[in-house]
């Protein structure tokens, strides 16, 4: 069994790489901040006892809800060095989430902005010891004035072993409500690692970094890979589709990876004189159009690599690593995993491009979570063990060609079916995105006397002076949908109902 650690991962790359750029952090208003490895490291060590100093010791909760900012990443590696286990969640938390959260992990420490400190300690109040309150800038980590400015530091670190909890990440919650993801040291080595390779990451490469931090995409396949290998990560405060990519000019990015969402968000917002990146690799998720694959690939430099993965498969299952990547493929499995596509209905193998439920083989504690905090019923449905060792079933339903490249079709109530015919919600959402004078979208399924279940959709107009009509839209599915996948009635809306990172709450949608 591996001895590998994260903490053991983020030490290695001080040894190796003291003087190397780690972080570029540029606030909202255009200031830019770097620390090279070892002068991270000292923030680490100063945080850390900053911690310790706070009530944190080896096996202790700490409940963060921040933004992007350094300060999250010196407490996501403080936590390393101290034993101790993070409980990342969004920012934007109401005082009733808050209060669940803290219900559910009892931490020994809680840390906010000072902007929203009054609402968090109205749902901390009852559960966390400690609050500590930041600005969200770099004055955390450098001015001997912050909370987490210890001047007398940790300098040596705990003995930390590898299945000792790390994380407890929260689900996004699409589709139904979030659920606690718990994850080791050896999860996050093991990412590292996998990931790193994945992206062919070299010292000199720099990820880009603008979805949130406390989401598994930015410490997966952005933070964690650069660590292994002593690459840099550019991270921004937040999420800007029309600074996008001259943001991304002016922090010398080489890497990215978004989801659709914010894709068709950029592509919506970027000036159409704009100058093209030329970036290297791309990592998106979740499916998008081919025109607007086609229109990012331009507008990036690069044709972006659809990867599959989850909170709870810690690395990704699979990528589309062709020669030449396209729109709609997530790929063969990667770095040797093993997977199965199993028809629903049978229990069976599913066949050649037949639409079945992805499962992963793995180790829980290494390649896969652990499990779902305080749920063992939830977990023991989530895996089953064979012969071959533990299977997870993700929920999500895939089509696995003859030449064993895996097509995502959506989540396993994301497909409905149609006068008896399957029909993807997420491939049909990825479609009428592109309609004219609509820039996003959402398709759901409701009861029909008739056909059983049918699509209906609700759109984002481009234009909000210039909605779209039903009649245009109908005749525009009419050329571009199959029959069974046309909309069977459109309705304008403001905005959807979003995750922290964009993805469309689907079940909040019309209610």
């Amino acid at each position: 069994m591996s001895s590998a650690t994260f903490q053991r991962a983020w030490d290695s790359a001080v040894r190796r790489h003291p003087d190397a750029t780690f972080l570029v952090f540029r606030t909202e208003s255009g200031e830019v901040s770097e620390w090279t490895y070892e002068e991270f490291d000292a923030v680490v060590d100063r945080t850390a006892g900053a911690l310790r100093a706070a009530g944190v010791a080896q096996g202790s909760p700490v409940h963060v809800a921040l933004r992007n900012c350094p300060a999250f990443v010196a407490l996501w590696l403080a936590v390393s060095r101290l034993g101790a286990w993070l409980v990342p969640v969004d920012p934007a938390s109401s005082p009733r989430d808050i209060a669940r959260q803290v219900d559910r992990v009892r931490p020994a420490v809680g840390v906010c902005a000072a902007a929203r400190e009054a609402v968090y300690r109205e749902g901390a109040s009852n559960g966390t010891p400690v609050v500590l309150a930041l600005t969200e800038d770099a004055r955390d980590v450098n001015d001997t004035t912050s909370s987490l400015f210890c001047t007398d530091p940790m300098v040596t670190s705990e003995r930390v072993q590898p299945d000792d909890r790390f994380a407890v990440m929260f689900t996004s919650g699409t589709t139904s409500e979030p659920k606690g993801v718990v994850l080791t040291q050896a999860n996050y080595a093991h990412v590292a690692t996998v990931m790193a390779n994945a992206a062919r990451l070299r010292p000199y490469h720099r990820w880009y970094v603008t979805l949130p931090l406390f989401h598994a995409n930015a410490q997966y396949y952005c933070f964690a890979p650069a660590i292994a290998v002593g690459a840099s990560v550019a991270l921004s405060a937040s999420f800007s589709a029309s600074g996008w990519v001259p943001n991304a000019r002016e922090l010398g990015v080489t890497h990215a990876s978004l989801f659709a969402a914010p894709v068709r968000m950029i592509l919506a917002r970027t000036a159409s004189e704009e100058q093209p990146l030329d970036l290297e690799h791309v990592w998106f998720a979740q499916s998008l159009g081919a025109e607007h694959y086609e229109r990012f690939a331009r507008l990036v430099g690069t044709r972006p690599r659809q990867l599959y993965g989850m909170t709870e498969t810690v690395a990704i299952v699979s990528a589309d690593m062709g020669e030449r990547p396209v729109h709609d493929v997530i790929g063969a499995p990667v770095d040797d995993r093993r997977i199965r596509v199993m028809d629903q209905a049978s229990g069976d193998a599913a066949a050649p491009g037949a639409p079945g439920e992805l499962q992963v083989l793995g180790t829980p504690g290494r390649d896969l979570f652990v499990g779902y905090l305080d749920d063992e019923q939830t977990t023991a449905r989530a895996f089953s063990t064979g012969p071959e060792g533990t299977w997870f079933a993700t929920g999500d339903l895939v089509t696995r060609g003859v030449d064993g490249v895996l097509r995502f079709t959506g989540r396993v109530d994301d497909v409905i079916k149609v006068s008896g015919e399957n029909v993807s919600l997420t491939e049909v959402e990825a479609a009428v995105a592109q309609a004219p004078g609509v820039l996003e979208a959402a398709v759901v399924g409701v009861s029909d006397p008739v056909r059983d279940t049918v699509p209906v959709a609700y759109v984002v107009a481009r234009d909000p002076e210039v909605p779209p009509h039903a009649e245009d839209l109908d005749a525009w599915a009419a050329s571009n949908l199959a029959p069974a996948a046309r909309p069977r009635a459109w309705h304008v809306i403001d905005e959807l109902p979003r995750t922290s990172v964009g993805k469309v709450r689907r079940f909040r949608v019309g209610s």
